[in-house]
């Protein structure tokens, strides 16, 4: 232990009393510009404090940390208490550090500290192999409706989405651009491919679906894929719910074995006749009793006891409707699959001359650019689903590029990421690409090599599992939670939603972004305007960003300055920190006419913004003009400029012979301040 006072390089000599305004290991030490040239002092000596020349300061506050105050011993780094610290409350020499033990060789070519850097997100973690082909099974689950209702929805037969499916699964699942997402046939391109179909005819299906996957393979080797990168999270939210809703009063219908109506509207207003139907016909009341009872055990499965609850809901549901569908007197819809190999149509000189078509070329930009952006924003909505790895959007853009290649090159429905797919891969517990890419291997097991397990398969059970798919995307708490946080962005997701119901999903999400700039400028676009009257001066003072959206407001304070009849008028803009042409021109423009009437002196102070453009120049008055530049300044004066920008301040020593400052009279070393003038 040592004593007070004392370091490892020996007793310290008490320097002068100080003012507490260094303290800690180097107190009493001079700061760097305030020292005396020389050598360094060895540790174990102390060295004046220059400030301290004149003695303490009277007026300085007592620093419960100097060791000379009352209460420093309460801080165990100084004081008499401070040996405890070995560093604290001693200027001799640290004692050296113990040798370190020889570590491990480091392996060629790893640079040293290389394993303590920043990892990736989800980088460390070992994939469970289990949970991944669980969650594989309930992509599947929810991927085998999903394809065979899109491509019956689209006007082709129910295999080419099967085939799809398996594209987006085993081609795409395996691609580095996303982890969870689940890439088949969507939804959203369903009126778009039925409108190809009947105006171009199934065998152009594939040629067009071929050329916008090659196009797409463009735009992500160019990098285009990041900019969609930067869309609000209201906007994504809103897409979510606006898919969810949809999909819950769509797949209600085949809950129940009944066909929906059509578009979401419709199928909400055709609720009370299928309620009606479905009581009155004893067979779909056993189809919607295993449906409901679907998505009962889908919302209760994870508070069953374990081991129990790690098996998927979805694959208990579809066990169970099977057993009840094997039943006698029970005969509800099941899924009927045909023969994948013989629904392949590969396409043909003769289709790929139609590329030639100016009206097919309009189908494939289509095509493409709502297959890339519906991907793309799913991207960004299965991101913030997981904390995993994130999309890398170049990358994602070229695997959905090659996806669609092979799937025009078979004549299948083109394929997007599908929401529905990856929230449920997410849901279940995948870490990994395993499972996405496993569920297209179930796809396409299952309907080359089991066909007939399919057919025993509830298609009311499996309506029952897209419900609560449409639920979890829908999230009606986050609404409440948005008009909580932020009532602008709350605006911003209901409409958002709301447009991707009343048309299509690609619609609503550029009525969202589109909204969302707005109000993102709106935002930016704050400006404080204030006017006042002060003695013979009408006075404008404005501040904020003064934009083009805010110039019916600058022009109504303007024109209150000018109707105050003063003899002068200040417009003070020092505090605007940006200003586009629009309200530059304004205020130009009411200058020019107020000093043309020759009875108004106007004081214009601009902001003090770098790179602005220079301020018109006034015309000459007549006393310029007559030679006589002892006449008072006219009414076209600029009668001063204001620059705002700070002084720049310097040091100069104040003896140039000695730049450490020795003739200072005060002998603090010190430095004279002083400024230019701009």
């Amino acid at each position: 232990m040592l004593s007070p006072g004392q370091g490892y390089g020996g007793p310290v000599q008490p320097g002068p009393p100080g003012n507490g305004r260094h303290r800690g290991r180097h107190a009493g030490r001079a700061p760097e510009r305030d020292r005396e040239p020389g050598p360094e002092p060895a540790y174990g000596t102390v060295r004046p404090d220059p400030f301290d020349a004149f003695g303490a300061d009277p007026y300085a506050p007592t620093d419960p940390f100097d060791v000379a105050a009352p209460y420093a011993a309460a801080d165990p780094y100084v004081g008499p208490y401070a040996a405890a610290d070995p560093y604290a409350g001693s200027y001799g020499a640290p004692p050296s550090a113990p040798p370190r033990p020889p570590g491990p060789p480091r392996p060629a070519g790893k640079a040293p500290g290389a394993a303590a850097g920043k990892k990736k997100p989800g980088a460390g973690r070992k994939p469970d192999l289990a949970t991944e082909i669980t969650a594989s099974f309930v992509v599947f689950l929810v991927a085998l409706p999903l394809c065979i209702g899109v491509a019956v929805a689209s006007g082709t037969p129910p295999e080419l989405g099967i085939i799809s499916g398996v594209v987006g699964g085993l081609v795409v699942g395996m691609a580095r651009g996303s982890t969870l997402q689940v890439s088949g046939p969507a939804a959203g391109l369903a009126a778009l491919v039925a409108e190809a179909v009947l105006e171009h005819g199934l065998a152009t299906l594939g040629v067009i679906v071929l050329a916008s996957g090659v196009l797409q393979i463009g735009l992500g080797l160019i990098r285009l894929g990041r900019m969609f990168q930067a869309i609000s999270i209201a906007v994504v939210q809103g897409m979510l719910a606006g898919i969810g809703l949809p999909l819950m009063f769509s797949q209600a219908y085949p809950m129940a074995d009944a066909k929906a109506v059509g578009v979401p509207i419709e199928n909400m207003l055709g609720i009370p006749g299928l309620i009606a139907d479905t009581l009155a016909d004893p067979q779909k009341l056993i189809a919607a009793a295993l449906g409901i009872g679907t998505v009962v055990l889908s919302f209760l499965w994870k508070k069953m006891p374990a081991p129990v609850n790690k098996a998927p809901a979805a694959l208990v549901a579809v066990a169970g409707g099977m057993a009840v569908a094997a039943l006698p007197g029970v005969h509800i819809n099941t899924l009927q699959v045909g023969n994948l190999l013989a629904s392949v149509q590969i396409p043909g000189p003769s289709q790929f001359a139609l590329l030639a078509n100016g009206a097919v070329l309009t189908t494939v930009l289509t095509f493409t650019i709502i297959a890339s952006a519906e991907s793309l924003f799913t991207a960004a909505a299965v991101d913030r689903m997981h904390t995993g790895a994130r999309t890398r959007y170049n990358s994602e853009l070229v695997a959905q590029g090659v996806g669609n290649t092979i799937c025009g090159f078979l004549g299948a429905l083109p394929m997007t990421a599908v929401v529905a797919r990856s929230s449920a891969n997410v849901q279940a517990g995948a870490k990994t690409r395993i499972s996405r890419t496993l569920h297209g291997l179930w796809l396409l097991a299952f309907a080359v090599l089991l066909p007939g397990v399919l057919a025993l398969i509830p298609i009311s059970v499996l309506a029952g599992v897209l419900v609560h798919s449409g639920w979890k995307l829908f999230a009606p708490a986050e609404f409440p939670k948005m008009w909580r946080q932020d009532r602008g962005e709350f605006a911003v997701m209901t409409l958002t939603t709301v447009v991707i119901v009343a048309t299509a999903l690609l619609e609503g999400v550029l009525v969202g972004l589109a909204a969302g700039i707005l109000l993102a400028a709106l935002r930016m676009s704050r400006t404080s305007v204030r006017t006042e009257v002060a003695g013979d001066t009408a006075k404008l003072v404005m501040a904020g960003n003064a934009t083009f959206l805010r110039l019916p407001k600058l022009i109504d304070a303007l024109e209150e300055v000018a109707s105050a009849g003063m003899p002068r008028i200040r417009l003070d803009l020092t505090a605007v920190t940006h200003w586009d042409h629009a309200c530059r021109s304004q205020v130009d423009e009411f200058v020019a006419q107020q000093r043309g009437t020759g009875e108004v002196r106007v004081e214009l102070l601009r902001p003090n913004i770098p790179d602005a453009p220079a301020p018109p120049a006034a015309p000459p008055s007549p006393a310029t003009e007559r030679g006589d530049f002892t006449a008072a300044p006219g009414p076209t004066a600029e009668w001063f400029y204001l620059d705002p920008t700070p002084v720049e301040e310097y040091r100069t020593p104040m003896d140039p012979a000695d730049p450490f400052g020795p003739a200072d009279p005060t002998g603090r070393g010190g430095y004279r301040s002083s400024a230019r003038m701009r």
